[in-house]
């Protein structure tokens, strides 16, 4: 069974065409619970409550969900304790799922959740993005996402290289989404990358207005 911030996470992902199964919100039951225990020896979110989490966390990184591929390779960079890329694989448990951060603590936490919730195909690389060529994709990857990691600039300068031609770059912007988008257009330019889909919502709770991105890259017919 889950608790009641699972099913408020339920309810609010359905105003946004997300449906989440039974499995999958026991799922997150279990991620929240572990993260929560975590929380009381280690901040590994700056989150006081366990509601915020389901909306500020959850929720949050679900929102790009259904424009996403229901398989494929998925690389969160700066993922710290699996955000979007553990509710993006529970979304979606076919994908092939990368999680990058330099932080052992959060990469050792990684790890007991992936084993909690039994998701497979699901790894973690501790290394900085900067220094980790080696240890990714060599052919790039389908799915980048990126939430907090940087200034949009330089997430886009250590994300778009490793994005394979057709991929998509998901990155999760605050209310100054379309002045960045103007301000690094030239970035954008440089690395082929075209705007895709663009996701205003408010996260219940928050006055403010956000904003998830979807670039894809250009050099597939598809294009």
């Amino acid at each position: 069974m889950y608790g009641d911030e699972i099913r408020l996470l339920r309810a609010e992902s359905k105003k946004y065409g997300i449906d989440l199964s039974e499995n999958q919100l026991g799922l997150f039951q279990i991620y929240l619970d572990e993260l929560w225990a975590w929380n009381q020896r280690t901040n590994l979110t700056g989150l006081s409550s366990r509601k915020r989490i389901a909306f500020e966390l959850f929720l949050d990184s679900l929102i790009p969900a259904p424009f996403l591929a229901k398989s494929g390779t998925l690389l969160d960079v700066g993922t710290g304790a699996g955000f979007p890329g553990i509710p993006l694989k529970i979304h979606n448990p076919r994908l092939v799922v990368h999680l990058l951060d330099a932080n052992f603590k959060k990469g050792s936490f990684l790890k007991q959740v992936i084993r909690l919730l039994g998701v497979n195909e699901t790894s973690v690389i501790t290394e900085r993005v900067e220094e980790a060529e080696g240890s990714l994709l060599p052919q790039g990857y389908q799915i980048i996402t990126a939430r907090a990691l940087s200034r949009f600039g330089q997430t886009l300068t250590w994300c778009a290289p490793k994005l394979a031609p057709g991929g998509l770059f998901v990155s999760y912007l605050g209310g100054r989404a379309e002045a960045e988008l103007e301000e690094y257009q030239k970035i954008i330019d440089e690395h082929n990358l075209v705007l895709h889909k663009d996701i205003p919502y408010m996260l219940p709770g928050m006055g403010a207005e956000r904003m998830a991105v979807i670039f894809k890259k250009k050099g597939d017919r598809s294009s």
